[in-house]
């Protein structure tokens, strides 16, 4: 079982519904016939295809055939992602704190602008609300 054999098998979006069929538990050929949509010869076709990736096993269960994911590929897989991952992490954790500065200059900024907007004299909506002080007119 290769790396490349294991991306090919996971390329198809069948077979990857299948995987995930099997991440719920192990099902006969049936259930996954049925679940996918597809006939039994393609889908035993891409079984074959998983099973040869070493991503499925298949037991015999009298008549039928249970089909169950092998975690150990994935788990190489997993793997081998791992850097990938954390290089994604950081430039997201990079992109949420430039966002942040962003909102941040932007809040200060509409508000230097609203206080540069009111005129001297004039009082702004929020002294506006204030009626606990009376105005010299009164």
């Amino acid at each position: 079982m290769s790396d490349a054999s294991l991306w090919a098998a996971l390329a198809d979006p069948h077979r990857r519904a299948i995987v995930a069929l099997l991440l719920e538990r192990p099902r006969p050929v049936g259930e996954i016939v049925e679940a996918c949509g597809l006939s039994q010869p393609s889908t035993s076709k891409h079984l074959r295809v998983l099973r040869d990736a070493g991503l499925v096993r298949v037991r015999q269960d009298a008549q039928r055939r249970v089909y169950a994911l092998d975690p150990a590929p994935i788990a190489e897989l997993d793997a081998w992602l791992a850097p990938y991952r954390k290089l994604w992490s950081t430039s997201l954790d990079a992109l949420g704190r430039r966002l942040d500065e962003t909102a941040t200059a932007t809040e200060t900024a509409t508000a230097a602008a609203t206080v540069t907007a009111t005129a001297p004299g004039e009082s702004s909506d929020e002294e506006d609300a204030d009626t606990s002080t009376p105005s010299p007119k009164d």
